[in-house]
């Protein structure tokens, strides 16, 4: 048995036996097929060199028992020379054989790969922003990865796999048995104390492949939560650094024990069966021996039996987990298929509209919304990926209906919880509404195409996301085509270019992960520069300079003038001091417009703008 054939032994049962129970859906099969569809060329040739190379496996016991019987028993040095110069051909053809099997899986298997991973990425995109709330990243990412490449296996290792190894075995078999049938017998015999230790071994590399799934899946998530800018913060001020490291200990001291326990039983499992392979081989030595010496065979046909008897247990071994390895293949398809089934729930229009081309206005006509139950959105039978809702959250907002007259500013301002974020998210469709309607310039932005609504809004939200990259990269985002003088025309109006001067690097200066090496202030200016960048119809400020000290709170105000000069503007805001110049100011209160009206207007009323307007001290004799 070659050391090829028992890792693939030893791999099929450390893999957990109950994924050969479970049930795939109707049409799994069909969909599969049709990925194969681009590559049926490839694939043809590559099973044909699979049972090309079967055959070969075959043939070179077959040579050496002519080899001996007719050139080394009758001293006829010709054919040994021949016969020796064909196995070397036959070799090197093999060899051959194995270099072009390999390079079709490689295009099999990766153009697979692209395929699925370019599919399941760009559908992942067009969900709604509530899929990403509800969804744990590191399992999104799985399965652009361990699922995707578990998915290509099912053409390139277990396809192939199965039908090399069927033919090998019956082949070798059928080789076997025409050479000799009482020692295949004999040999048949022992196929038991093969597939009995691989059975036993491997339930207990079933459960430590388990428990290792689990103790690295924890201490990946701890590195993963320690290493990362917030993350570290939090350590370095609350946390105490013996403790952490005592617990990150334990958790690499039980991976490391499993992976002894591991070792120690794949050695055990390489030691039997190689044990076995030599057991049975001895034995063939054995009952051929004695059958040479009674003339029953040849010397010849006892070498070639013996050869072929090492190339037999690897393929029945193999054969004995194929349902195992279709089955893994096929449900890693499946969960691929589950991302790539889970339907948007902000689509598209079939017969899209455009907006008309003047300056828009914005009108809320009646609109209600309640965020979306986790099984509305979740993958259905995924339940590491969705996390399931323990409250509801309710209608967040219950018949609001406003408009932003083109060109002025309109502010909405209310306590936590009213619904003010909720309304920054509705106009870009980040969600939809339940009820009613958001129209712009009299038109339903759920008729328009998504890109097209999104190209006229610009959005600052209070923490600004910033890529790991350079600041011109983050800048292009907003358009990808500006030239250099675009980034510092906007970078000055956004009263950050100074800064980016001082900087040793400038534009190419990285800004770390989220943005981390630039203070809020500075953060919050840079995503002005991009907003004034794409130069949108439409500003949503969401709490913009909510976390900024007064100094650079009057920076971003600055910036802020520039950006919403002239455009249709909805700020939402927490301190009042920013919104007292707006053209109209909306109080939410419960998911309702409570109040509406001028600031001073407002005051006058003496309702709960003016209670919140007191508490933070902004009255006239304050």
């Amino acid at each position: 048995m070659t050391p090829q054939a028992q890792w693939r032994a030893l791999r099929n049962a450390s893999t957990d036996q109950s994924v050969k129970d479970q049930k795939l859906k109707a049409g799994t099969f069909k969909r599969i097929v049709g990925f194969a569809k681009p590559y049926k060329k490839q694939l043809s040739v590559f099973l044909f060199m699979v049972v090309l190379d079967a055959i070969l496996t075959v043939a070179s016991p077959l040579i050496l028992k002519q080899l001996i019987d007719k050139g080394v028993v009758p001293h006829n040095g010709r054919v040994v020379t021949q016969l020796a110069l064909l196995v070397a051909f036959f070799a090197l053809f093999d060899a051959g054989i194995n270099l072009v099997l390999r390079w079709h899986s490689s295009q099999i298997g990766e153009g697979l790969i692209y395929d699925l991973r370019t599919q399941v990425f760009s559908h992942v995109q067009k969900q709604s922003i509530a899929f990403f709330t509800r969804t744990q990243t590191g399992a999104l990412i799985s399965r652009l990865n361990s699922d995707v490449i578990g998915a290509q296996q099912a053409f390139t290792s277990t396809l192939s796999g199965v039908i090399s190894n069927a033919l090998s075995l019956i082949l070798v078999v059928g080789a076997m048995l025409t050479l000799s049938w009482q020692i295949t017998l004999a040999s048949l015999l022992m196929i038991p104390f093969f597939i009995l230790p691989t059975k036993w071994i491997g339930k207990r590399l079933q459960g430590l492949t388990r428990e290792s799934f689990n103790v690295n899946a924890e201490m990946s998530s701890t590195m993963t939560e320690r290493f990362n800018v917030s993350g570290a913060l939090l350590v370095n001020i609350y946390g105490d650094g013996k403790a952490e490291g005592e617990n990150f200990r334990s958790k690499a001291r039980k991976v490391a024990d499993i992976g002894i326990k591991s070792a120690v039983l794949n050695r055990a499992f390489f030691s039997v069966l190689t044990t076995i392979a030599a057991i049975a081989t001895a034995f063939a030595y054995g009952i051929g021996g004695h059958l040479a010496i009674s003339k029953t065979i040849t010397i010849g046909t006892l070498l070639a039996i013996t050869t072929l008897l090492a190339r037999l247990y690897g393929p029945l071994t193999s054969l004995s987990t194929v349902r195992i390895d279709v089955m893994m293949a096929l449900i890693s398809f499946e969960r691929v298929f589950e991302v790539l089934d889970l339907e948007p729930m902000v689509k598209d229009p079939l017969t899209p509209k455009s907006f008309p081309s003047h300056q828009p206005n914005v009108t809320f006509n009646n609109v209600k919304f309640s965020y979306p139950k986790a099984d509305e959105i979740s993958l259905a039978s995924l339940e590491v990926v969705a996390k399931k809702e323990i409250v509801e959250s309710g209608e967040v907002l219950k018949g609001i209906s406003f408009e932003v007259k083109p060109g002025t500013l309109t502010a909405i301002v209310g306590p936590s919880g009213a619904g003010k974020s909720t309304i920054s998210g509705l106009i870009p469709r980040l969600y939809d509404v339940t009820e009613g309607s958001i129209e712009i310039n009299g038109v339903d932005i759920r008729d328009v195409l998504i890109t097209e609504l999104r190209s006229t809004i610009g959005v600052v939200t209070q923490d600004s996301h910033m890529f790991h990259d350079s600041i011109k990269t983050n800048l292009l985002y907003a358009r990808n085509e500006a030239t250099e003088e675009d980034l510092w025309a906007a970078c000055n109006a956004a009263q950050i270019g100074d800064f980016i001067r001082t900087l040793p690097n400038g534009l190419d200066t990285v800004v770390g992960e989220r943005g981390h090496r630039l203070s809020g202030g500075e953060k919050q200016r840079l995503a002005i520069a991009r907003l004034l960048l794409k130069a949108p119809k439409i500003v949503i400020l969401d709490e913009a300079t909510a976390h900024l000290d007064s100094e650079n709170e009057a920076l971003v105000q600055d910036a802020l003038k520039i950006a919403l000069k002239d455009r249709t503007s909805i700020v939402i805001a927490h301190r009042l001091s920013t919104v007292v110049q707006a053209d109209h100011i909306l109080v939410l209160e419960n998911g309702l417009i409570a109040e509406r009206g001028t600031h001073d207007e407002l005051v006058a009323l003496k309702g709960l703008y003016f209670d919140l307007y007191q508490r933070q001290s902004l009255s006239p004799g304050n």
